[in-house]
């Protein structure tokens, strides 16, 4: 459970380093090519990879799709909260859950346990609680195709990620090497692209966030691919906890930091996450 906690606490600082960064006015995606750099230097000094595994057997119709996703999916979140605001976006990101959990049930063939369908029963509408604003703005119905790709393009991520840490042939140190470094390719296309053609300056707080992003990017991957790693048997246990972790520390940190307003909702929503993940951790034990 280590590696889960590691991984959710890189996880929400990523989306509160997103939230700061706002108010310096930098590039994302100058930020996010940056991030690559960064998550490829630590990945390779870490961990030396053995890049002689790779070759044309290597599962590249995982590393290929997966790297581009990383990225674009990176700009679509941005988007999604330019055109339809954070809270928004942020229930798309985490509803992606139900996409990995289907996978996982008829992907993957695990079985549920009648303790992990009831933890994921509470999930579900403690995720929904948890998320609930008062309805104050305008809805956009035009816009509410950037935060249904969010939650199509996590949903898929996860999948794919847990697709690399089930395989046996490739070090899954390796397979995160070459993702970060086709991620990387891609992620420079689009800044070339931003440059060149859209006219936009490169800007020097650009480095900062991006190294910063890149360590807790790199940091929140190794990690989810750990924690899938020691329970390969049982993949919604982390696709769950993983979700009910970063709503319940990213609720904390937008009343503590952000001071959001809290509702009755939020906090029943918390209440029932907290008791959603002790549920399916405890039909994990049962195994």
């Amino acid at each position: 459970m280590l590696y889960l906690l590691l991984s959710i606490i890189c996880s929400v600082s990523v989306g509160i380093l997103l939230k700061i960064s706002k108010r310096y006015s930098v590039d994302i995606i100058q930020i996010i090519t940056l991030n690559y750099v960064f998550a490829i230097a630590l990945s390779y000094f870490s961990f030396s990879p053995d890049l002689s595994v790779i070759d044309r057997t290597s599962p590249w119709e995982i590393y290929i799709p997966l790297a581009i996703l990383l990225p674009s999916v990176f700009l679509i979140l941005a988007s999604s909260i330019k055109n339809v605001g954070i809270v928004k976006t942020d229930i798309a990101q985490r509803l992606s859950l139900f996409i990995p959990i289907l996978a996982s049930y008829f992907i993957f063939q695990e079985e549920f346990s009648t303790l992990k369908f009831i933890g994921l029963a509470v999930a579900f509408p403690a995720m929904i609680l948890i998320l609930s604003r008062n309805k104050t703005e305008d809805s956009a119905q035009n816009k509410w195709v950037y935060p249904a790709l969010v939650l199509l393009g996590f949903g898929i991520i996860d999948v794919f990620f847990k697709q690399i840490a089930t395989q046996n042939s490739f070090p899954y140190t390796t397979s995160l090497f070459i993702v970060f470094c086709i991620a990387f390719a891609v992620a420079l296309l689009f800044t070339v692209y931003s440059v060149i053609i859209q006219k936009k300056k490169l800007k020097s707080n650009s480095l900062i966030f991006g190294s910063i992003l890149g360590i807790l990017n790199f940091g929140n991957i190794l990690c989810y691919l750990k924690a899938h790693k020691a329970f390969s048997e049982s993949p919604s246990t982390v696709f769950a906890s993983m979700n009910m972790g970063v709503i319940i520390l990213g609720s904390l940190a937008g009343i503590l930091f952000f001071k959001e307003k809290v509702t009755l909702k939020n906090y029943i929503g918390i209440a029932l996450a907290l008791i959603a993940v002790i549920l399916i951790t405890f039909s994990q034990l049962q195994h």
